[in-house]
């Protein structure tokens, strides 16, 4: 049987947009890990550190910032993030992923006009469920496509530091001795 693509794909009205990562929600980033690195051979982990995600936005309400910790690792041509969550407001994580549960959350795309690439999403009928800001000055958001897809859509604008990011991650393998499964960022 034969499946035909919507009628109105928010790729096709844009750029194509390239999945750059497989984000999982993990209990404990340190374990995680480790699982990654044995069940795969991946590895190093880049990053670690608490980080907060202010001004953040739920659902189009003003909610309190996610904490969490996360790393960065490269699989072949995809970068994988694991995340775990620190705080227990609402947010776009634990809409998909209880707390105290794992489980695939999202795809991230980069987005030449992030904007507008999220209002595309938002006009073909898709939720924006978490918008906030970095510590760097970005803003990214997730759309809730988990009624077509299963996941989560990270939307990324183009940015100097999110694209320093992934570079480390790419080039943290080359030389890496294989001793500290978890590395600090570089940026």
């Amino acid at each position: 049987m034969a499946v035909s693509p919507p009628s109105d794909p928010v790729p096709a009205r844009a750029a194509a947009l390239e999945i750059v990562q497989n984000c999982y929600v993990v209990r404990d980033l340190e374990e995680a890990c480790a699982r990654f690195h044995a069940l795969y051979g991946i590895g190093p982990f880049v990053g670690g550190v608490e980080a907060e995600l202010g001004d953040h936005v739920h659902r189009g309400r003003q909610a309190p910032p996610i904490r969490l910790r996360g790393v960065f690792v490269q699989s072949g041509p995809l970068n994988i993030e694991l995340v775990q969550i620190l705080s227990d407001g609402p947010c776009a994580f634990t809409d998909m992923v209880p707390a105290g549960a794992e489980g695939f959350h999202h795809v991230a795309l980069f987005c030449p006009d992030y904007e507008a690439t999220r209002d595309a999403w938002v006009a073909a009928g898709y939720e924006v469920a978490s918008e906030f800001g970095t510590a760097f000055g970005a803003r990214i958001c997730y759309i809730d496509a988990r009624a077509d897809m299963g996941h989560m859509i990270e939307l990324y604008p183009e940015h100097p530091v999110i694209r320093a990011m992934y570079r480390q991650a790419r080039e943290a393998p080359r030389g890496w001795d294989g001793r500290d499964l978890i590395i600090p960022w570089a940026i």
